[in-house]
């Protein structure tokens, strides 16, 4: 997986594993292997939220702070 890959991107080859594995097209072995990297991408997801989720908060406090003043 490519450590520059945007959340977006990670989401739309998410969608492209669930497809390929519900068509019921591919191997069991390749289910695997699709199956194992898709949850590579959730936890990518996963942490990229949280990151996201944290820098909001430190926003969202520095803007309070500047709203005492």
């Amino acid at each position: 997986m490519d450590k520059n890959m945007s959340f977006e991107q990670a989401c739309q080859n998410l969608q492209t594993i669930v497809d390929q594995i519900e068509s019921g097209e591919v191997s069991l072995e390749k289910s695997i292997e699709l199956f194992e990297q898709g949850q590579k991408l959730i936890q990518f997801c996963y942490d990229t939220l949280s990151k996201t989720k944290g820098k909001l908060s430190e926003i969202k406090l520095s803007i309070d702070k500047l709203e005492e003043i």
